[in-house]
């Protein structure tokens, strides 16, 4: 460990004799009480010997952590380590994103032809297929000549945003439960006419003539829409095979390690020494001195397998960027987490980010002066310097 610690004054030779020989040694005066009254105070400890008294043996693997970065106080090695993540990032987007982007369009090529079965291939888009399917709704919008974003199917169909965005909701696609039943039928009955009205006829070119499409023809419409589907969460989906890819680092890094991963649902505070699992909630205050708590999520939380059950464990962010600009639209939530977790936890809290892609100088920057460290991709064994 690189610890700090106060360099004990020179004795001169007659008081190192003394003290050889058992006469006025500082360990003999240790306690006495001085002229005047005040006490002889014990020669200053080390550090860690003052920081393990304290918190217990168990507690010497967050040492070096607390007293010295690992990234965020060299900032030296900042321009060099921008580079390298970039060039990881690069070649990964070029080798395994097109895939990722296949993959995904296939999935949502099925989903755009079951929901062209479902609508009788968009000849009856009706108030109870909505009602019961509300998930086709996305698919419907990409549907339409020219593609229409969320907010603007609300102001052309004159529909309340919250039926949309609840229709829409990715984990629990819903009508809205508690919007009046006329209203919710006069609603659906506004998107249904919008959408029949602009479905696009050069895709489902069937539809001018209304009749039965091909096999052929539905497949090359699913296609299109799929692609149009894809092409507007293409940021999300890249971003989601980046973050499955940098988990499945750690998970690499930890197992070889003798680390295993704690069961489903087990919660922060119940994890044994040597476990880690991922996307965890962790209670945090709404703020300093408040009652109330809400729960962050993390992406990996690891306890070290010298530390003792019930320690507060290890806490990793996993982020990866594609270009400079919208990691600084970012960098405040985590410096928000940060200072939600000192505020619950402690100031000895440990939460580290994990990054590969385009982070500036402006980012490390900002992110070092909120107390926030993290752990290069390339560079993925610094990992132990948490006491991994």
């Amino acid at each position: 460990y690189a610890i700090l610690k106060t360099k004990p004054k020179q004795q001169s030779p007659r008081l190192r004799h003394q003290a050889d020989r058992g006469h006025g040694g500082a360990a003999q005066n240790r306690g006495q009480v001085l002229p005047g009254g005040r006490a002889r105070r014990d020669p200053p400890q080390c550090l860690a010997v003052r920081y393990r008294r304290h918190y217990g043996i168990n507690k010497r693997c967050y040492l070096r952590r607390d007293y010295m970065g690992i990234n965020r106080d060299k900032p030296d090695l900042w321009k060099n380590d921008i580079l390298q993540s970039v060039d990881l990032y690069n070649s990964w987007f070029m080798e395994f994103a097109p895939r990722a982007f296949r993959e995904t369009r296939v999935t949502t090529a099925s989903s755009v032809e079951r929901a062209l079965v479902d609508t009788s291939y968009l000849r009856n888009i009706s108030v109870e297929l909505l009602k019961n399917h509300p998930e086709v709704l996305p698919i419907l919008r990409m549907s339409t000549c020219p593609p229409i974003a969320r907010d603007r199917l609300v102001g052309l169909a004159g529909v309340t945003k919250s039926l949309v965005e609840n229709m829409e909701d990715t984990d629990n696609p819903r009508v809205s439960p508690r919007m009046a039943a006329d209203r919710l039928s006069d609603e659906l009955s506004k998107i249904a006419k919008t959408i029949n009205r602009m479905a696009d006829p050069d895709i489902f070119v069937w539809l001018p003539e209304m009749r039965e499409p091909t096999e052929q023809e539905v497949q090359r419409s699913a296609t299109v829409v799929a692609d149009r589907l894809c092409g507007a969460i293409a940021d999300p989906i890249i971003r989601n095979a980046q973050e499955k890819r940098q988990l499945a680092a750690i998970t690499y890094f930890l197992q070889n390690r003798g680390y295993t991963e704690a069961n489903a649902g087990t919660k922060y505070n119940e994890m044994a020494p040597g476990t880690f699992s991922f996307h965890t909630n962790v209670p945090v205050l709404v703020a300093e001195g408040a009652e109330d708590r809400i729960n962050i999520p993390v992406d990996v939380v690891v306890l070290p397998r010298l530390a003792q059950a019930g320690d507060f464990p290890l806490l990793i962010e996993a982020k990866s960027a594609g270009d400079f600009t919208n990691v600084n639209k970012r960098r405040k939530e985590e410096a928000a987490k940060m200072q939600q977790l000192k505020n619950t936890y402690g100031n000895t809290v440990s939460y580290s980010l994990f990054l590969c892609g385009y982070f500036d100088s402006g980012y490390l920057g900002y992110e070092a002066a909120e107390g926030i460290d993290w752990i290069w991709e390339h560079r993925i064994n610094d990992l132990e310097q948490l006491g991994i």
